[in-house]
């Protein structure tokens, strides 16, 4: 149960997401400046965003900040990418004080 709180966690998400798209108003968006539940754009922000430019939870892009990220630069708590900034993450014995 321990390891599996990410996979919950972007389950419970996606189903709140749905709901409040079909009860309230539309969360999906997509364009150059984009603020919602999902987003997908140039400059992008929501819950699952993607883009150039994306800040979110969960976010896909090169320039990417969120909790989980994905791109090349990255600054999140669990990030993949060639540039990483994360919680994560161990230092190369380089940058290591010694």
């Amino acid at each position: 149960m321990k390891k599996y709180w990410i996979l919950f966690t972007a389950i419970i998400l996606l189903i709140i997401g749905i709901v409040w798209h079909f009860s309230v108003n539309p969360v999906f968006s997509s364009g150059q400046y984009v603020l919602d539940y999902f987003s997908a754009g140039q400059f992008s922000c929501g819950v699952f965003s993607a883009g150039t430019f994306s800040i979110g939870i969960f976010s896909i892009g090169i320039f990417s900040a969120g909790i989980f990220s994905i791109g090349i630069f990255n600054i999140g708590l669990f990030s993949i990418g060639l540039f990483v900034i994360a919680w994560k993450k161990s230092l190369p014995n380089l940058f290591k004080q010694k």
